[in-house]
């Protein structure tokens, strides 16, 4: 059982329930899924870009994402519908407890000048999003391989109904929220 499962269990969720005062177990909010997007703009050039991609995300998630592809051309950016513009990953279960343990304990305090994850990203819907600015920052990335630096969106989609039930759950798991 993954570390941030267990502590989940015995810590997060009596705490969850002591301070919302739930009617029953299944109204304590919960990790549903963890989700990383990386947008590849360069691929509609170059293709070994998003295998580069694709291959840095397949080390960092644990599981081989699924390349994204264009919905709509633009003219603008040169864009076709149905080019590879990306790739992205669903992490449930175990897999994602260990990919947020990594990420909370190892990752973000890697993050050069980090004071902390703005705790005004929800979307209103208990659900939070957050972006990194460089793959470098987890240490399964060998920096003499990478051909580009590229950042990524990550969301964590929760059962809770509130923003602030959301909120105290990704600070009890240990989400390092600043002090704003």
């Amino acid at each position: 059982m993954p570390r941030l499962l267990d502590k989940f269990k015995n810590e997060v969720a009596p705490a969850l329930n002591e301070k919302f005062k739930y009617k029953s177990s299944m109204q304590t909010p919960k990790l549903e899924k963890v989700i990383l997007n990386m947008g590849v703009g360069d691929a509609k050039e170059n293709s070994k870009l998003l295998d580069a991609a694709v291959n840095d995300m397949t080390i960092i998630a644990g599981q081989k994402p699924v390349v994204t592809k264009a919905k709509k051309s633009v003219a603008a950016f040169k864009l076709r519908e149905g080019m590879n513009i990306g790739c992205k990953v669903t992490l449930r279960g175990e897999k994602m407890y260990e990919f947020v343990d990594r990420l909370f304990n190892i990752s973000l305090p890697r993050v050069r000048d980090f004071r902390g994850v703005t705790p005004n990203a929800f979307d209103g819907k208990g659900n939070f999003s957050m972006g990194v600015k460089e793959q470098l920052i987890f240490p399964e990335i060998n920096y003499d391989k990478v051909e580009k630096v590229r950042g990524m969106n990550i969301t964590f989609v929760t059962t809770a109904k509130t923003d602030e039930e959301a909120r105290e759950l990704l600070k009890l798991l240990g989400m390092p929220f600043s002090q704003k």
